[in-house]
């Protein structure tokens, strides 16, 4: 007695392939659109994970110069990092004397301090780009780098701010700004230091101190 067997039909994709298997366009038609599906499909993975990525590191971040050119930080990884929100017309502006002089004193072996202009306390730096430039150099004789002006505080907080202030991505120097001349210490590879409050003066020995160690590392 002979016995039947069943035949049990191959899924759509396998006829497909065998189908095309006796025609060459074919395959060449259906291998192409596979490797579209998989290049669409990789697209949007790397899109996502950039968009879900946030900034970890002070040098993403790029600003203008006082003179409206564009800067990295990142131009100044291997570099010991201060960066300092500075205004003309406050209490702290004295200060500017102490940051030069810190600047000075440690340029050679790698620290560069950079100035950024706000005007988010009490409308201490109301003046333009070009103004501030001028008060700087004529009144301290300001030669470390010096921003265009931004925001640091607020709805329109520029974004280095956001990511300097976000206690979830650094807590160890998180928070609002609170004044004038706040400084954020970082070292040669972008690793934050220290924070340092307005009222601590740039030639206070604990300023002296995290930027000496900063520097020998």
């Amino acid at each position: 007695m002979s016995s039947s067997r069943r035949r049990i039909p191959a899924p759509h994709c396998c006829r497909r392939l065998i189908f095309a298997m006796y025609k060459p366009s074919i395959v060449t038609q259906y291998l192409e659109e596979i490797v579209r599906n998989l290049a669409i499909v990789l697209t949007l993975c790397v899109a996502g994970v950039c968009m879900a990525s946030p900034a970890n590191s002070v040098y993403n971040f790029t600003l203008k110069s006082i003179d409206g050119q564009p800067v990295s930080l990142s131009s100044y990884h291997g570099k010991v990092l201060l960066l300092v929100n500075v205004a003309s017309k406050c209490g702290y502006t004295p200060q500017y004397a102490g940051l030069e002089s810190l600047y000075e004193k440690y340029k050679d072996r790698g620290l560069i301090i950079v100035g950024i202009p706000a005007n988010n306390f009490a409308g201490q730096e109301p003046g333009t780009n070009a103004e501030i430039k001028t008060f700087c150099r004529n009144k301290y004789n300001v030669s470390f780098p010096m921003m265009s002006k931004v925001s640091v505080l607020g709805e329109d907080k520029t974004p280095l701010y956001v990511f300097l202030t976000d206690k979830s991505v650094n807590p160890q120097i998180g928070g609002d700004i609170k004044w004038n001349f706040t400084k954020f210490l970082f070292d040669r590879n972008g690793k934050p230091v220290a924070r340092f409050e307005p009222a601590v003066t740039p030639d206070s020995p604990q300023v002296t101190a995290a930027v000496e160690s900063a520097l020998k590392q």
